[in-house]
């Protein structure tokens, strides 16, 4: 047997040793478990004696602020649905005043009854897709008309002085009263017999440059009261208390009336205590005669405020019966956790030793995944989800092992993987692998020349970050691309994938990270008209401002005129023109641009399906594919003329199949009417009831010759069957086949046969034997 090891530190065998750290070790557990088991005791008489004194002492105060946060969150709530109500009858107004037909109303003083009935059309159109709206007005003050579409009373053009609406016409004369988009509490009268009122929150959106004292235009959306007062008033729902608003004029207005009250007297010192304050807040009052506990919000964007009175006795009855239990519950509690204190620290204190290796365990884990954390670090850094301190962000860096400097001057480059969705598709199980190679081949070649960070950013992208060069001649931007056209280049020729790299300006501010990255990404996107394999520099895609672009309606039309009637050629260049002119733009234009001409040529392809029962390789039904799925402008070039080409060959093949039954036609008739005399072009084109210069066209295009001729070579081939098998003479042939004379007879047949039909007859009599011949 092997002698046991020594133990060089202490002069003693290591399995000594051994047993005297074990018995420490189980002291020291001992001890452990009397701390746990006096700690948790400690813990949980002090836990539940300093609660239940809170509870007993400031219950009232806390139950008090968990009604008032309640009662806010209701509050708040609400008030968003109004705000929103409100953004949504903006953009309501807005889109009305951009619609065509209904800006032809408003800026017309007598528009046509065409464009009166689309325009009323829409607004219905309108009214019915959002159900909240009561009615939409349309005010022109040249008209003396009112353009009215609502669910109930006046519809249509109603003249201003026949209006039941009559505060209307005084709200738009004193426009200057109201804040714009700000709901109006009113009531409209909506049936003059029955007396019926709705009441409305109005919202105005009107036009008055240079018109100080009556409005140029306005459109006015009724929105029905209930829709913001649904959540005012008291409640059905058996919640306690009742709730009003406060408007921007200091009214009170309450879900209970069927008309929005004005201040009343009794409610005037609270009014004015919650308006006194900016805040939202809650204090106890008397509200008629009672007292209550009033919660109530801070203004909100329309300056209005949302108030709720809650009885203080139902407040406080509630609290007194929480209190008992909350005592009960104390002591039940407290004898638990002290048996339950007793067994958990017997049980705890074993595990310890396995606890200490867990911790170890998760530490090596830990340095073994300090890659990903580092990655995720610099992503969230780059995606701007990181607060960025100088100093702190100094100490993370280190902490992470990452030594590059960000207050030194640094460049971003981004590559993105060209032509992804294949290469996802092929390579999706080893696409984390590919990314990393990718990173690695970036690192070593641009390490050479600078300090170098990698980041994987998922999906396509990744990002190499380059620190101040290592000397001045690799600081100039010729070596900068030659570098990454090198990188290019290696990745090409190891992993056999193009990138795409665009990269930005130096910058030597750490705060500046997010924007200059999103900067580099937006350069990025103009690979779509670059190509693939580009190296983009970011500051050289500037182009003109997103706002002086106006899409050409006018081309459009002619490109929509040109595929439906199959001219592809004048198609193409409506379609390069209009993209030509988005492309000189940022490339959102482009791609929006796109989008729209994509869902066009969907729309064109489900009309011919519909109309002419065509079956297109693209199937319209794919809707609009995701501009991801075109990188290139060169790609989606391709795409267009795919889909333009096919939509030509199936028109051509439709008018093809069509002009081949009009000959089949015409030869039917030919072979049925070859013997009247009248037989010609005119007389074919009279019973197809079509023009003959049209028929006569088609039928040389498709059959290559005249229709005449094709009569005469009838006409010839039937007299050729008569000589030889009847004994019919030669001018009851000429008539039989229709012609006029016997003379115009021969001419013809020896044009045909290079003889007489006397010869004819002659040498075909002769071949039978001796037939003989009729006299003429």
């Amino acid at each position: 047997m092997a002698p046991e090891p020594f133990c060089p530190f202490v002069g003693e065998t290591c399995a000594g040793r051994g047993i005297r750290m074990a018995v420490a070790r189980t002291g020291e557990n001992r001890s452990l478990y009397t701390k746990l088991f006096l700690g948790i005791v400690l813990c949980t008489v002090v836990t539940l004696t300093l609660t239940s004194t809170i509870l007993l002492v400031f219950f009232n105060r806390i139950a008090l602020g968990q009604v008032y946060r309640s009662d806010l969150a209701t509050l708040t709530q609400t008030s968003r649905e109004v705000v929103g109500m409100t953004d949504s009858a903006q953009s309501l107004s807005f889109q009305i005043y951009r619609n065509l037909n209904v800006s032809k109303l408003m800026f017309y003083s007598d528009p046509n009854i065409y464009d009166v009935v689309a325009a009323m059309a829409e607004l219905q159109n309108y009214l019915l897709s959002m159900t909240y709206i009561e009615s939409i007005y349309v005010y022109n003050p040249k008209s003396e008309y009112m353009y009215i579409s609502a669910n109930q009373g006046q519809n249509g053009m109603i003249e201003t002085n026949q209006m039941l609406d009559k505060e209307i016409l005084q709200l738009l004369s004193h426009y200057k009263d109201y804040k714009p988009f700000t709901p109006i509490p009113r009531t409209l009268l909506v049936d003059a017999e029955s007396g019926k009122q709705e009441a409305v929150y109005s919202y105005l959106c009107y036009d008055a440059i240079g018109a100080p004292k009556v409005v140029n235009s306005a459109v006015i959306v009724n929105i029905k009261a209930q829709w913001i007062n649904k959540d005012i008033g008291n409640h059905a729902d058996g919640s306690v208390g009742k709730s009003f608003i406060i408007d921007n004029r200091g009214r009170l207005l309450s879900g209970d009336e069927p008309v929005p009250g004005t201040s009343r007297e009794d409610s005037l010192p609270i009014l004015q205590r919650i308006v006194a304050d900016s805040d939202s807040g809650y204090f106890v009052d008397k509200v008629n005669g009672e007292k209550s506990l009033i919660s109530y919000t801070e203004p909100d964007p329309l300056e209005w405020r949302y108030v709720r009175s809650t009885p203080y006795a139902l407040v406080t009855r509630e609290v007194q019966g929480i209190q008992r239990t909350t005592i009960g519950i104390a002591a039940i509690i407290l004898a638990a956790g002290l048996l339950l204190s007793w067994y958990l620290s017997r049980r705890l204190y074993v595990p310890i030793d396995r606890m200490a290796n867990r911790m170890k365990m998760l530490e090596v884990e830990k340095r073994n995944s300090l890659y990903t954390i580092r990655q995720d670090f610099l992503r969230n850094l780059m995606l701007g989800r990181e607060a960025i301190n100088p100093k702190t962000l100094r100490e993370r860096l280190a902490a992470f092992g990452i030594g590059f400097d960000f207050n030194q001057e640094y460049r971003l480059v981004l590559l993105k993987i060209d032509r992804f969705k294949q290469f996802a598709e092929s390579r999706e199980s080893d696409l984390r692998v590919y990314k990393y190679a990718i990173l690695n081949i970036g690192s070593e070649l641009a390490s050479q020349a600078y300090p170098i960070e990698t980041i994987d950013l998922e999906g396509d992208s990744a990002l190499l970050l380059l620190g101040c060069p290592f000397s001045p001649e690799q600081a100039d931007e010729i070596y900068l691309q030659s570098l990454l056209a090198q990188i290019q280049k290696a990745v090409e020729e190891h992993l056999r994938i193009g990138v795409t790299i665009a990269y930005s300006e130096p910058d030597n501010q750490v705060l500046h990270l997010h924007a200059v990255f999103k900067k580099v990404k937006e350069a990025s996107q103009y690979r779509m008209l670059k190509g693939h394999r580009s190296i983009i520099r970011a500051q050289d895609v500037l182009v003109a401002p997103t706002k002086d672009y106006a899409y050409p309606e006018e081309r459009e039309k002619k490109l929509i005129e040109a595929m439906m009637s199959g001219k592809l050629e004048e198609a193409r260049v409506q379609y390069e023109q209009i993209v030509g002119e988005a492309s000189r733009y940022p490339i959102v234009v482009l791609q929006s641009v796109i989008s729209h001409l994509i869902l066009k040529l969907v729309s064109i392809m489900r009309i011919m399906q519909r109309n002419h029962s065509f079956e297109f390789d693209h199937s319209p039904e794919w809707a609009m594919p995701a501009m991801e799925r075109f990188e290139t402008l060169e790609e989606v070039n391709d795409f267009f003329h795919g889909v333009m080409g096919e939509i030509q060959e199936k028109l051509v093949e439709k008018r093809s199949m069509r002009h081949e039954d009009l000959i089949k036609r015409i030869n039917e008739l030919i072979a049925r009417h070859y013997s009247n005399p009248n037989l010609s072009l005119n007389w074919v084109a009279e019973e197809l009831d079509m023009s003959p210069s049209y028929v006569g066209r088609i039928y040389k295009q498709i059959a290559f010759k005249a229709i005449v001729d094709a009569i005469n070579t009838v006409r010839m081939e039937r007299s050729l069957e008569l000589l030889q098998q009847t004994h019919y003479s030669v001018a009851e042939i000429a008539e039989r086949t229709g012609f006029t004379n016997s003379s115009y007879f021969y001419r013809m047949f020896k044009k045909h046969y290079g003889l007489t039909p006397t010869d004819y007859r002659k040498n075909a009599g002769d071949e039978d034997g001796g037939t003989d011949g009729e006299a003429l």
